[in-house]
Order: structure tokens, then sequence, then C-alpha cells
């Protein structure tokens, strides 16, 4: 599979060739996709960020297989993928064989296009439990759980990993050789280890070594990229077939429009308008409450965390972020942001 063309990449103009991606049978027109995040890549946000254009692939937030599998009524609220989404994965995370076989089925039934494997998440509650970036210690039983995966569902299959557990146990180049072996259809790849968490600068090199270490998948290049700079950065450094953007989407749903139209034309797009900004808070925020199966005050709960993060840029901004973080109802943050649409 041939990565992306990257020709004369000069400081302010990057020229990349955005070619689709296939993963499996699922075609992803750009290949630049949304990184799974907990707590922010609600059905609100990706949508919000398809319909800004150019994001290729959206994925849930990480959903825990055991908790699907006690069918916990909490879990069981962040089943809220709709079809207006599609091509989506479903991020799964859990260490047990057949209960991870028995969440990649639910989810599929549910309409899931992909089953994305969870092999990158570093917390405590998650890394205790032998899941998520702690299966990268042992090669052996992340393949058993690939495999498990991979024969129980009819739809593609992926993993998210990081480099490895730590600077003495890289194990990506291992596992992602296992993984496509197993039938694995695409690896995402986010260039730190798990004791790095979200510190210290990302090794992209590792992202080139799997990217080479496999021989007919996809590789999806992750950590940092913030900008079209960034993303040309990446693809010409690995060699990777698309670019995961994480942080840098969170309040700035544009950025995957932005970045693609840079990497095209060599030409930077306008920022977007406080207004702009206000009347995509207001959007979340209403998208969220009309389809949201949480109870409403975690709805709400959730958006303040959110909303937050959209930059207004306007006088009495931080004003109004702190009247968000109070906000206990719909009305009470369409008060707060209705004055910024016209502003």
């Amino acid at each position: 599979m041939q990565s992306p063309d990257v020709s004369q990449i000069q400081p302010n103009a990057p020229v990349v060739a955005l070619k689709p991606i296939q993963i499996g049978s699922i075609t992803i027109d750009t290949p630049l996709t949304l990184a799974p995040m907990a707590g922010q890549t609600n059905h609100p946000f990706r949508v919000l960020c398809r319909e800004m254009g150019d994001c290729g692939l959206v994925c849930t937030e990480l959903i825990s297989s055991q908790a699907i599998h006690y069918r916990n009524a909490k879990t069981l609220t962040m089943f809220d993928w709709r079809a207006i989404e599609h091509p989506f994965a479903v991020q799964l995370f859990g260490a047990d064989i057949g209960v991870m076989a028995e969440a990649a089925r639910i989810v599929v039934d549910q309409g899931a296009d992909i089953v994305d494997i969870n092999m990158g998440c570093w917390v405590p509650k998650v890394a205790k439990t032998g899941a998520g970036a702690a299966l990268l210690r042992d090669v052996c039983t992340a393949t058993r759980v690939v495999e498990a995966v991979v024969n129980a569902v009819n739809v593609p299959v992926t993993v998210k990993v990081r480099s490895g557990w730590d600077r003495d146990h890289l194990t990506a180049v291992e596992f992602a050789r296992a993984a496509e072996s197993a039938g694995v259809r695409a690896i995402a790849v986010h260039a730190r280890t798990a004791s790095q968490g979200f510190t210290g600068e990302p090794d992209w090199d590792m992202i080139r070594q799997v990217k080479q270490a496999v021989k007919d998948i996809p590789v999806i290049g992750n950590g940092d990229v913030k900008t079209a700079q960034d993303a040309a950065r990446m693809f010409a450094e690995t060699g990777c077939d698309a670019v995961m953007i994480g942080r840098a989407a969170l309040g700035n749903p544009w950025v995957f429009r932005q970045i693609a139209h840079e990497l095209r034309t060599g030409e930077t797009l306008p920022g977007s308008t406080s207004s702009e900004r206000a009347w995509a808070a207001l959007r979340h925020a209403r998208l969220m409450m009309e389809t949201t199966l949480m109870p409403e005050i975690q709805a709400i709960r959730e958006l303040r965390g959110q909303l937050t993060k959209y930059p207004i840029g306007m006088p009495g901004a931080a004003e109004m972020r702190a009247s968000l973080v109070r906000a206990e109802s719909l009305a009470d943050i369409e008060a707060i942001l209705e004055p910024a649409l016209v502003a």
C-alpha cells in the first residue's frame, strides 16, 4: 500500500496528495481521522467534525467490554452512534478474550462499521485490569485478543497502540506484525509509550518502523499533529497512510478541513470567527441534548467540559466560560452563548 505523495514541502506551503485509504471493505475518503478520546468524542462532536469537512473517519470514546457484558446502564448510554456518522468505528477495551469477542458482536449488531481495539490507554483504572496499553507488555495475549475479535465479527477490526509500555518495552513493531497476521485491517500508532502519557515528545520514527513492518494494511500516525505543517511532516517522515488528530480537534472541529485544504493547496484558510465558534458550541450542546441517552444532568455535566474548549475569543469570554461551568440546563447554555452569535 502506497503512502500519500509528498512533494517539495516548503515552510508555508505543504502539498500532499490526500489519497483515500481502504480499511477492509470500507473506503475512508480523506486520510485524516478523529482520535477516540474519553469524555469527548461522543455523537455530537463526531457529527460536528464530519459536518465541517474532511474528517474521513470518526471513532467513539473507549468503551469497556466488561461493562457491556454486564449491561452496565451508564456504559450503554455510550451507544450513541447513528447512521449519519458512517463510516465510524466503535472502540472497545478489555483483556478477557471471550468478553471482548462478545462485546464486538454486540456493537456490530448495533451498527458499528469498524471495531477498534484500544491498546493505547495508559490510565491506571484501565491498565491495572490488563487492558489498554498494558496488553503491549504481553504481545502473545494481545494477539489472542485480536484473533478473538477478528473471528467474532464480519466487519473490519483495527487496533490503536502506543509505541510500547515504556522505553524498555517498545513492542509496537512486533505486535503490528502479529496483528496483521491475525487479520487486523489497520493499525494506529500513538508515538509515545504508555509511561509517557501525554508528556514528552512523541517519537514519530516508531510510526515509520511499524509502516515498514506491515505488508498490506494502512498505518495511521498519531501524536501531536496540530497543523498542516505537522501533518505534512508526519506523512513525509513516517510514510504513514493517514494521520489521526486528537486534542487539536477539541473545540476546533474545523481542524480537519483546515489541514486538508492547506495540504492540498498550500493555502491557509481563514480562521473561524468568534461567532462561528459560539455557533459550533451551541450546535454541539443542542445536538447533545437532542440525542443523548444520558440523564439530562449527566449530559449537561459532560457538556461543561466540552464547551469550555471552544475559544470564543471575544470580550467577556472568560466570564462566559465560568458561566458554562455552572450551567444546569440547555436553556442556561443557550442564554450564555446566543449573545455571542451576533458579536
